[in-house]
This record gives C-alpha cells, structure tokens and sequence, in this order.
C-alpha cells in the first residue's frame, strides 16, 4: 500500500506563477471563475482584519506584516484573500481599536473627535492607494487573488458607543467639509451607507473611482461592496455594485463584483440571502439560513457562491464544512483570527478583542485551514469546468462529479459509501484521502457500469476520489 501525503503533493506543486485573469463568470459552470483560460478557477483562503489597515490597541497600531501573511497564505495552498477596510479610525468592542490609514487624508484645519487633524474629503490619500495596489501586486506575484473590500458596515451598527461614529470620517465633527453621516442624531451613522444623502454617495463614488483607477490593470483583483452592512443598505449596496460595473466599461479589463451577508445587531435590520441572490453582483456570501453551516445547498449557477465562516459563525467552523461547501460547488473562506489572541462573543454574536498585537499563529483552526489547502488541490486536478454537485451519486450525498470521468466523495461519518458508476466504462483509479492527516491512500481500482460500495482503510470522515485516466 502506497501511502502519499497531499501536504507534500500541494508544497511542491504551488507554484510562484502569478495569478491570472480578470476573473469572469465561467460560461459553462457559472459556479466557478474563468481566469481568461477556460479553466475553470475553485478560490479559497483564509482572511483577517488588519490584513489591509493597521489596526490595533495602541496609537499607532503596529504595522501588519504582508509578507509573512502571504508566506502563511502559501504554506496552506490557499488562492483568495478578502482584504478587509474599516471606515472608522478609532472604534470599540469592550477594548478601544486604532485603524490606519485613511483613504482621506487629515490635512483638515481644527482637531476631530479623536484629537487628531480633521479630514478633508475632497483629498484622497495617495499612500492608502498606493498600499493596496503592492499588496494586490505581492499577492498576484504568489498566485493569489484578492477581493477588495470597499466599506466596511460592522462597527457602525455593532460596536460601542460613542466610538461607533465618533471615529468616523463623515462625523461632522470629524472633518472640514461639512459632511455630516448622521442626521438623524443617533450616533451611529448608518445613513452613510444609504442613498439618503447625496453628498456622501458622491465621495463614496470618487473614493470607489479611485481604487479603480489604482488596480484597473490587475489581473487577480475582484471586489466585495460592504463587510456586513444591515438591510437598510440594500438599495445604495445595488447602486454600487452598478457604479463599478459601469465605470469599469470605459476600462481595459472588468472584474467580479461581489455583496455579502447584510448583518445587522438589530434582528429587523438583518438581510437575507434572496437579497444577494437578486444583486447585481456576480458573487456573494450568505448567511447560516438554508443550512449554509450543516448541509450546504447545491450551487446552481445563480451566483458564484464564497461561503464565509464570518457570516456563518464569526469565528467557526470545522473540516467537514469544508468539505461538504466544496462537494456542494461552494468556494470555502475562513475568517481567521490569525494570531493567537483571545475572542469573546457577546450575546448579541458581536466578536471582541480580536486585534492585539499577538503574532503567534492559533494552532486551533489548523484543521480548517489544512482541508481548504487540501480542496484546492484536488480542485486543480479536476476538469472543475465539467464538474456539478451530484448528491444523487453518492449515499452520503456529497459528490462533485463529472459522471463517467471523475467523481469526488465526501464521507462526513467514515465507514462505507455508496457510488452510482452507471455512466462510467472501464477501470478506474481510486484514491483515499484522510483529511486528519493529509494522508492519500491509492485503493483497488473500479469498474464503471454499475453502483459501488467503497470502505475508507482509516477511522473518521474521508474523502473518496475515483477517476479514468488518471
């Protein structure tokens, strides 16, 4: 018996080369990207909050080392970041957070709330453009695709007062434009991300021109609207979404544009998943409804769908999720809190403590992190362009197959499955992969022509790969 370990399989063959793209909507499987190839592009990664602005307890924060998160990034095969903002420059969750730096620069006369100069809106700061584009460059340069995040709705509706809005650069206060987020008086600012106020949507249209102008020519670039903002942005989220995809019309390329889960601290401002599924963006991230944690639904080609533990648990998940996402045609992310720190959830499901400095990476997502590292692997051996989520195939009911080629099964128990190869011919090559260990285990080969039972040679969940001609 011949025993291999995937680890090694996917060390060696992650390569250097860069990313490539725009990414498109595959013609053929709208579930997956299309680099531009044909090929079919399966994207999955781990992703943190300071991965784009220093954030942190201390005034500066410290500086977040890029290169070492894309050395973490290619150590575990993964091929997607979410690169997060944050609109406020100082908010709170039970312990007081610095972000930094600002698209806008604070060249304002007077003193904001934070005690720092006030902003000036009409000037953009270069240096917060010039950061994203290296990174984005950096990340390409190791094969790895980014989504920009360009708004960031959590800690306007869930972290705590005053520091909600009063780290805010459309806080009148806060700067020497008069743009005040906040009409209404209740010190949080949620209006900002409405269509309410013209003014605003105006520099949150040169703000998005801006970022667009600086990666336009990149090739692994996509883009997420807003991280968590409530229902109430629904329509402006839209005109967004639209905005980028127009302006990007008189561009040399287009990219994917995507709308996540619209959480909200208050219940009636939560949005649901018909919402994304109804955008106009070409991807989306949904929430734990419809069994998104447990049982995934099947992918339809409605929406290429980034199934992200951030809005499925905050911080959560296991290696079955994983598998069953990717069987179920889902692209797997994972919110990591990277650094061994302390995280607290409060009854209200809000996160805290997350950013404090520490630099030691927390050994306990490992599996979560291992098995994204190990779909990825298996995804670039398939034909993904020809392959469909089939829980007919299998008595687990988590197969992605193309029938009569190759068939991956995830057995979530273990034990003994049941694989329909009614539309295979001839013998076929079986393999075992322990998800514990990244252990692949070749087995007897199969005949195609009729259902098969299978039996994993190990105890715990496990995957099953059956193909011709490999």
């Amino acid at each position: 018996m011949v025993i291999l370990s995937l680890v090694g399989i996917f060390a060696c063959s992650f390569s250097a080369a860069q990313a490539v793209g725009p990414l498109a909507v595959h013609s053929a499987n709208p579930r997956y990207f299309d680099d531009g190839t044909g090929k079919a592009v399966y994207l999955t990664g781990s992703h943190t909050w300071n991965n784009m602005k220093d954030s942190g307890q201390t005034d500066p924060p410290p500086a977040f080392d890029f290169d070492g998160y894309l050395d973490f990034m290619q150590k575990y095969n993964f091929n997607f970041i979410r690169l997060w903002t944050w609109e406020l420059a100082k908010y709170e969750y039970k312990t007081t957070i610095y972000s930094e730096p600002s698209p806008w620069l604070r060249t304002g006369t007077g003193t904001a709330l934070d005690g720092k100069p006030k902003f000036d809106l009409e000037k953009l700061n270069q240096d917060y453009f010039d950061r994203l584009r290296k990174r984005i460059i950096a990340a390409r340069d190791r094969g790895i695709y980014v989504s920009v995040m360009l708004f960031e709705g959590h800690g306007l509706h869930a972290s705590l007062a005053p520091w909600c809005w009063d780290g805010h650069p459309f806080n009148v206060n806060n700067n020497v434009n008069g743009i005040n987020g906040d009409p209404d008086g209740d010190g949080r600012g949620l209006e900002s991300q409405t269509m309410q106020i013209p003014a605003i949507t105006k520099l949150q249209e040169a703000y998005v021109r801006k970022t667009i102008d600086t990666v336009n020519d990149l090739d692994n670039v996509l883009y997420e609207i807003g991280n968590e903002i409530g229902n109430y942005s629904t329509e402006w989220q839209y005109h967004i979404i639209n905005y980028i995809h127009d302006y990007e019309k008189g561009k040399p390329k287009q990219h994917p544009v995507g709308m996540t889960f619209q959480f909200a601290r208050v219940a009636e401002n939560r949005g649901k998943n018909s919402t994304l599924f109804n955008s106009p963006a070409e991807w989306m991230s949904p929430n734990h409804d419809d069994g998104y944690r447990d049982n995934p639904p099947a992918a339809d080609g409605s929406k290429i769908i980034l199934s992200d533990t951030d809005h499925l648990w905050g911080i959560g998940g296991n290696q079955a999720w994983v598998w069953k996402s990717f069987c179920r045609g889902l692209h797997p992310i994972f919110m990591d809190p990277y650094a061994k720190a302390k995280e607290d959830k409060d009854e209200d499901g809000v996160w805290t403590d997350h950013l404090t400095g520490a630099t030691t990476l927390d050994p306990q997502w490992d599996p979560i992190r291992k098995n994204m590292g190990y779909t990825l692997a298996y995804a670039n051996r398939m034909n993904l362009a020809l392959a469909t989520p089939r829980n007919d195939l299998a008595s687990t009911k988590y197969c992605l197959a193309n029938p009569g080629t190759e068939y991956l099964v995830y057995l979530p128990d273990g034990g003994e499955v049941t694989v329909d190869l009614s539309a295979a011919s001839g013998t076929l090559a079986v393999e075992w992969l322990n998800p514990d260990t990244g252990e692949t285990t070749p087995a007897e080969t199969a005949t195609g022509g009729d259902k098969q039972a299978f039996t994993a040679p190990f105890d715990g969940d496990a995957v099953l790969y059956i193909a011709s001609g490999k």
